[in-house]
């Protein structure tokens, strides 16, 4: 190495130590502003919120400096004008004053020419620095000189520009998918960096990096809309939970921890749905007519007495009649509220208790010699009272217009559908307590707790009546501090300041009501009716019809970034088509981006998967992968000892280092499993392990360095797809059965 070579590194090394330096001050400053902030300071209301928000703030600090210590800091740009900027995860001032970052954020604008200019457009660079670290320790720079009327050099320059992004597809997994920040190509910064508004729809085959485009994008909408973000939050939908434990860490490494990340079947509070459908059952409930089904099911539970047999309801002064025509009126009314069934049910009670009032008060205040009735207003509202507290009463409403939870109600409805046709309600029967929630069931509660609503007036009376008593209790505290006071003051003007003198009896009972210190996505998790400022959705070809009403109900400002490939989709639930997923709720009013570069899948293999695709649709034209690596894929005959031969085909790819993935047909996990090490059929796969088994649709979204791919013939065609396109490296075939055609 030159000593120029050597001062160049020496030089970098230096900013970096002086950086991790800032970043420890930081975190003790941040850790000092979350003790602090907790420290009950002021009064009332506000002075709550202020800390709240300051606690929110001090903890999304430090969160974001523990999280991103991994290459802090990746890049440098040389302007023409002899500036220079260092790009990193977070911005970093030297000093709370100082104008100029000691590290700039790669979101920021200024950072944008490190992903976007070239030698053709330099976009007023004049260098473009690549910094590789371990740990603090500088081990690679790579210098790519865009205005090429600079005669300077380092002895890094790098003539392709592509050797860390090579360097980066050719390194071994590790089980967790890294962010892509120091490679972000310019068709993903586009992307990345797109307008907060309206849905964008970003498709791209298999090794695209769509979903790295967008968690990137989530990362920069949460910097760019700071305010709004922070406060709903932003949500990530997820295939399955083995992709989220997969993706979990990109964000926090860019600095962002304000996302939740969940699957379809955690949208649900307090539902965990780990049950399991046939593909028929799925199917049937994620079906657009289920909307309809269930909210004519909720009709059917709005009830009238049989014709010729009204109900007869008993009472201290008397039997009263409900009749069919006293319920249909009070029904009527009801519905014509459009409240939801729980919130119109107060007005259906009120309307029958009116009835059963008028028909008492005839009876009771009857004038023997026909005059008028002999009750008077206050004598009927009496008898309204004690008509509203009867039990039986009571017990007549809940009969016709039952109070009912999400979860009750589509018990019922599944252990015996209606307003579907016989076939699809015997696939979907289920008898109660047999069985878990499923992940296709959470948008069916969704759907119920819509038609149902939540009578929540009893909760709030209590909340208030709870609030009262504290400010009773404060009040009569503050009475005995006016009491305590000594009597020397009383012939002059005392200028001794009490408790009274500071803060009123409302305020003080404020003070001691506990601070709610979740951040916005706890909080949002927790909570149904959640709006939230951003939803980004992967594998959004496999949702069902159903599956997007729930989503699109916790997005009423239509702010999402759609994620995925029809060419891929595998659920029979699964629309695949944007235009059919979209049109219901925005029309054509989307944009739609396409993703045509692979990243991740070497030529040979891309080859080979992309006639499986051709052999139901010839037109189709997979992503260009960037690189070759020279592995053709490679098939083997298993005979009849299938396991064995996928025991052998482990043994010879298992690499020293990375991730290889054995993806099969789930029916043959347990004799697969058997003679593999440290692998349990039906266990939630651990992908940081050397080897995982997997389904073909838990490996959406993953990669690994190696895979084998097991009896092809039991995948269907979008499965098979998934599968072979999983491998950055090798990929080999075991199969017992004749291979399918496109395979041969």
């Amino acid at each position: 190495m030159s000593n120029r070579e050597s001062a160049e590194l020496q030089k970098e090394q230096e900013f970096i130590d002086g950086l991790y330096d800032r970043v420890d001050a930081l975190r003790g400053v941040a850790a000092r502003g979350v003790e602090d902030a907790l420290t009950p300071v002021g009064t009332g209301l506000q002075a709550r919120l202020e800390r709240d928000v300051l606690v929110a703030e001090r903890s999304g600090l430090l969160a974001a400096l523990n999280a991103v210590d991994g290459s802090l800091c990746f890049g440098r740009i040389d302007l023409s004008d002899g500036t220079a900027h260092h790009i990193g995860r977070i911005g970093i001032r030297e000093d709370d004053t100082a104008h100029t970052p000691l590290l700039i954020d790669w979101r920021a604008p200024v950072a944008r020419p490190f992903y976007l200019a070239t030698g053709h457009t330099p976009m007023g660079l004049r260098r473009r620095r690549h910094i590789t670290t371990e740990g603090r320790a500088v081990t690679e720079l790579h210098d790519e000189i865009l205005d090429l009327r600079d005669r300077e050099r380092t002895g890094f320059e790098d003539p392709s520009g592509d050797a860390v992004l090579l360097a980066a597809l050719n390194s071994a997994r590790t089980g967790r998918m890294g962010d892509i920040v120091r490679t972000v190509q310019a068709e993903q910064d586009r992307i990345i960096r797109a307008p907060h508004r309206g849905i964008l729809v970003v498709e791209g085959g298999p090794g695209t990096g769509k979903t790295a485009v967008a968690l990137h994008r989530a990362a920069f909408l949460l910097y760019e809309h700071r305010e709004l973000l922070a406060r709903r939050a932003v949500l990530i939908v997820g295939p399955n939970p083995a992709f989220l434990h997969y993706i979990g860490e990109v964000l926090p490494a860019l600095g962002e921890t304000g996302a939740l990340l969940a699957t379809q079947a955690e949208l649900f509070p307090g539902v965990h749905a780990d049950g399991a459908d046939t593909p028929r059952a799925a199917a049937v409930k994620g079906g657009e007519r289920m909307a309809e089904a269930l909210a004519l099911a909720v009709r059917d539970r709005q009830r009238l007495p049989e014709s010729g047999a009204p109900m007869v309801v008993p009472h201290d002064d008397g039997e009263l009649v409900l009749d069919r025509e006293i319920a249909h009126e009070a029904r009527q009314a009801a519905r014509d509220t459009r409240l939801p069934h729980n919130l119109a049910r107060p007005y259906f009670a009120f309307r029958i208790i009116d009835a059963l009032t008028s028909q008492l008060a005839v009876r009771i205040g009857a004038d023997p010699y026909g005059g008028p009735n002999l009750l008077g207003p206050d004598d009927i509202a009496q008898l309204g009272k004690s008509v509203a507290a009867a039990e039986e009463v009571h017990s007549a409403i809940e009969e016709l217009w039952p109070a009912l939870t999400p979860e009750g109600f589509l018990t019922g409805y599944l252990a015996d559908p209606v307003h579907v046709p016989d076939e699809d309600a015997e696939a979907i029967r289920r008898a109660p307590g047999e069985g878990a929630w499923t992940p296709a069931d959470v948008p069916l509660l969704d759907e119920a707790a819509e038609l149902l609503g939540v009578d929540d007036s009893a909760e709030r009376a209590a909340a208030e009546a709870e609030r009262q008593e504290r400010i009773a209790y404060a009040q009569g505290v503050l009475e005995l501090s006016r009491g305590s006071e000594t009597y020397e003051f009383e012939d002059e003007e005392s200028e001794v300041l009490a408790a009274h003198d500071i803060v009123d009896a409302e305020r003080m009972a404020e003070r001691q009501e506990e601070a709610d210190h979740r951040t916005a996505a706890e909080r949002a998790a927790a909570d149904r009716s959640w709006a939230f400022g951003h939803i980004v959705v992967d594998e959004a070809q496999e949702l069902s019809p159903m599956a997007w009403r729930l989503l699109m109900r916790r997005s009423p400002t239509r702010s999402m970034t759609l994620v995925g490939d029809p060419a891929q989709t595998s659920e029979e639930a699964g629309v695949g088509s944007w235009e059919k997923i979209l049109q219901p709720y925005v029309d054509d009013r989307f944009e739609h981006v396409q993703l045509k570069v692979n990243y991740r899948t070497p030529a040979e293999i891309m080859e080979l998967a992309a006639g499986v695709v051709r052999a139901e649709d010839p037109s189709f034209e997979p992503p260009r992968s960037v690189r070759s690596t020279g592995e053709v894929p490679w098939t083997r005959q298993a005979g009849k000892d299938l396991a064995g031969a996928v025991a052998q085909a482990v043994a010879e790819l298992t690499p020293e280092e990375g991730r290889l993935a054995v993806i099969a047909p789930q029916a043959l996990h347990e004799e697969i499993a058997a003679p593999l090490d440290g692998i349990t059929a039906g266990a939630e796969p651990d992908l940081t392990r050397p080897v995982v088994l997997l389904g073909p649709r838990q490996a959406k979204g993953l990669e690994f360095d190696h895979v084998l791919v097991v009896e092809p013939a039991g995948f269907g065609a979008g499965d098979l797809y998934v599968a072979l396109t999983r491998a950055t490296q090798r990929l080999g075939i075991v199969h017992r059965e004749e291979l399918p055609e496109a395979l041969r």
